[in-house]
């Protein structure tokens, strides 16, 4: 039991059920999301920080086990959970300043056949508090604190489908965006998924400003389904209607992502039906030249032929721009490290 899976209405319920005072609330709140384990808060007394392993609670119990460096100044994180198994982070730098992508699953079940996340299946979900510690390391080993923060924005695209983990993801952005901790406006928090329909609809009616990203990588359901199994239980059609459902509901713009796939979705053609489907809806498309992953046998296209596509669907009326490459270096993409670093240990 972590807790950092608390609310802060919840922490101060369980304080009281201990017969403490609600105002431990705060020091506890303060010392977890600065990064200090239960027993580094200095102004807790032992007596509590025992009476809390007496009952099974712990606070913080994520670490940082690998950190690595890109020559364009991305970091990547590997983070070892409660019970050994590893997560993956990026801390990705921008003039508008720092953005962290996290994991929400250990592994990953939606076996798209691009990514390496989902090679060796679902291990099991992260909790709210655990998606949160990523957050709050990253956090802590920029030099932020919760005055000025070095993580400004999070994108949930990391290891894992967030909406095949929806509750602990949706009370995680409860928690990161909570005044009294990391205070993270939901307006510069992306969550992308792979088009889970029921959940996206779902999260609709959240009352959550996320920027809602879909993976949709191909312009037919035929192509689709081929790297997407999740098209064959919610075709392109209805993750469209759900895509309008959640522009509607939240007036925020829905992000595609559209990774360039040699001879799957990277024709003039693909290009003219990606204009077609998106029609009347407010999107943008974000163009993402393919990370080679070896266990997989599909091949990107140039860099320099994914701005000529770019260019033509911006010719069509499309918004769509090119994602750029960082952290090749350090195997950035999803998925690669946590693999290595298994296979190394």
């Amino acid at each position: 039991m972590n807790l950092l899976d608390l609310s802060f209405t919840e922490l101060q319920e369980l304080l009281v059920s201990m017969s403490v005072p609600k105002y431990r609330a705060d020091q506890i709140y303060l010392g977890l999301y600065s990064g200090k384990r239960l027993e580094e808060i200095s102004n807790l007394p032992k007596s509590l920080v025992s009476e809390f392993r007496n009952k099974g609670f712990d606070g913080l119990n994520t670490k940082i086990v690998q950190k690595l460096v890109s020559k364009d100044g991305t970091v990547k994180y590997l983070f070892e959970l409660f019970d050994g198994n590893i997560i993956e982070g990026v801390l990705m730098r921008y003039k508008y300043g720092n953005t962290l992508c996290v994991s929400t699953q250990v592994g990953c079940r939606m076996g798209c056949a691009f990514c390496a996340s989902g090679l060796n299946g679902l291990v099991r979900n992260l909790s709210a508090g655990e998606i949160l510690s990523e957050v709050i390391l990253a956090n802590c080993d920029q030099g932020g604190n919760l005055n000025k923060r070095a993580v400004t924005n999070i994108v949930l695209m990391g290891c894992g489908e967030p909406l095949d983990n929806y509750d602990n993801v949706v009370k995680f952005l409860r928690l990161v965006s909570y005044e009294k901790g990391l205070n993270v406006s939901l307006r510069n928090v992306s969550l992308s998924t792979c088009g889970i329909v029921p959940k996206i609809l779902q999260l609709a009616e959240e009352d959550l400003q996320v920027t809602l990203t879909i993976s949709l990588h191909a312009t037919d359901n035929e192509s689709r389904e081929k790297i997407m199994p999740v098209n064959k239980a919610y075709k392109i059609e209805e993750l469209l209607d759900s895509a309008k459902t959640y522009f509607k509901k939240t007036g925020r713009r829905v992000v595609f992502e559209y990774a360039m796939i040699k001879g799957v979705n990277d024709s003039t053609q693909c290009a003219d039906r990606l204009a077609h489907i998106l029609k009347g809806l407010s999107s943008h498309v974000n163009l993402i030249p393919l990370n080679y992953v070896k266990e997989r046998n599909l091949k990107g296209i140039k860099r320099e032929e994914v701005y000529k596509f770019c260019e033509y669907l911006n010719k069509l009326g499309v918004s769509a721009t090119v994602r750029r490459t960082m952290g090749n270096d350090i195997e950035g993409a999803c998925g690669q490290l946590r693999r290595k670093y298994i296979g190394e240990n």
